[in-house]
């Protein structure tokens, strides 16, 4: 009797510990739509310490990043995630094998997520051969498989992800586009021409507004006639969630996904987030701000702190789990940064190398007035 009693409380013990725990999500604010995303999130406990591990790694990245800048390490345009993550995780926790994303120039967590770790992220800011792009693209220009970049030029890129969905859907690969944005972007011609076009196609794609509600330094309130940017598809249904909480993305995005694959079209959805920097590494962000918001915003709706205390709170981990997870992430990032910059750099002539997938003459080099042969050596194309 005395050993069954103890399968019993073991097998009871194993319960507890592989329980999925029902979180509630702040509530969706929807548009042109019968449903609405579940306010009720299951989490595992797997699933929580990998979401809390991707989101300290962005956040530690990030952060070794910008220190480097200010060091004048790394040079040229740099824009920061901090304050972002959950919007990110929340989505890729949703995204299968044959879906694609593409973002603007705030893309280090994105090739990190979708790549092959820190290395490619710090080594391509840093201009070496190891990163993602050869370090030729630097901060905004980052790919990976199934991640068409980082783009420079504030919303032209919403275009080329409503492409890759039309590509999806010629291919018939089952495959998702989410097109992130930020609500400086979301004021552009070319992002409504885009919604008109998917929705004439009825392209599976996902618009997704990240609104951290400052674009380059002017609030929502003083740049947008429409304050509810879910709202400005018009045709084109939306969701308005917090981009803070990372289940609430992850539900937002599993039902977005669901909504996509049933053949109803595209799908707006507007992340109500925050950026803890300035726009990018050159504006210290305290003009159309006050240090005190901030302060706010970290203390209270910080993405980390938010899954912490819902996960700590209902017993699902241990602060001690969450504790080893940040030192993994600053030992992580420590031998990233490290060996990124022992890496070297590209040899002079690799400029002109894949440029083009197949393409076997010379290339121009306009600052060198002077022509270079094109190669194809660096990698092969990771996106055709």
């Amino acid at each position: 009797i005395r050993a069954n009693n103890n399968i019993l409380r073991i097998n009871n013990v194993t319960s507890v510990l592989n329980r999925n725990l029902a979180i509630e999500t702040q509530p969706f604010d929807v548009y042109n739509l019968d449903d609405s995303p579940k306010t009720s999130a299951e989490l595992s406990k797997e699933d929580a310490l990998r979401y809390f591990e991707q989101m300290s790694f962005i956040r530690k990245m990030e952060t070794a990043i910008g220190k480097m800048y200010t060091k004048k390490i790394i040079r040229g345009f740099c824009h920061l995630y901090s304050g972002e993550e959950a919007i990110s995780v929340g989505l890729n926790a949703i995204m299968r094998p044959q879906d694609t994303v593409i973002t603007s120039y705030r893309c280090h967590a994105w090739t990190y997520l979708m790549g092959d770790g820190l290395q490619p992220v710090i080594a391509e800011l840093l201009g070496k051969k190891s990163g993602c792009s050869r370090g030729k693209g630097g901060s905004m220009h980052m790919y990976v498989k199934n991640f068409y970049g980082g783009n420079g030029i504030v919303g032209a890129h919403v275009p080329l992800g409503t492409g890759v969905a039309l590509a999806h859907q010629y291919k018939k690969d089952d495959g998702i586009c989410t097109t992130l944005f930020g609500d400086g972007a979301s004021n552009q011609g070319q992002v409504f021409e885009a919604y008109n076009i998917a929705k004439l196609l009825s392209l599976p794609v996902i618009y997704g507004i990240e609104n951290n509600n400052y674009a380059m330094g002017t609030s929502v309130v003083r740049s947008s006639a429409m304050k509810e940017l879910y709202k400005k598809g018009n045709y084109v249904p939306g969701i308005r969630l917090d981009g803070m909480d990372v289940l609430a993305v992850r539900e937002a995005c599993r039902f977005a996904f669901d909504y996509i694959k049933s053949g109803k079209g595209p799908i707006i959805l507007e992340f109500l987030t925050y950026r803890y920097g300035g726009h990018s590494m050159s504006d210290p962000g305290t003009s159309y701000r006050t240090r005190e918001e901030v302060e706010e915003v970290r203390k209270n709706r910080d993405p980390l702190k938010l899954l912490k205390d819902k996960v700590i709170g209902s017993g699902l981990v241990t602060e001690d789990e969450l504790k080893q997870i940040d030192e993994k992430a600053k030992k992580a990032v420590k031998e990233a940064t490290d060996k990124s910059v022992a890496d070297t750099e590209i040899a002079a002539e690799e400029v002109a190398y894949d440029i083009y997938s197949n393409y076997k003459g010379k290339v121009k080099m306009v600052q060198w007035s002077k022509y270079l042969d094109h190669k194809n050596v660096g990698f092969k194309p990771i996106n055709l």
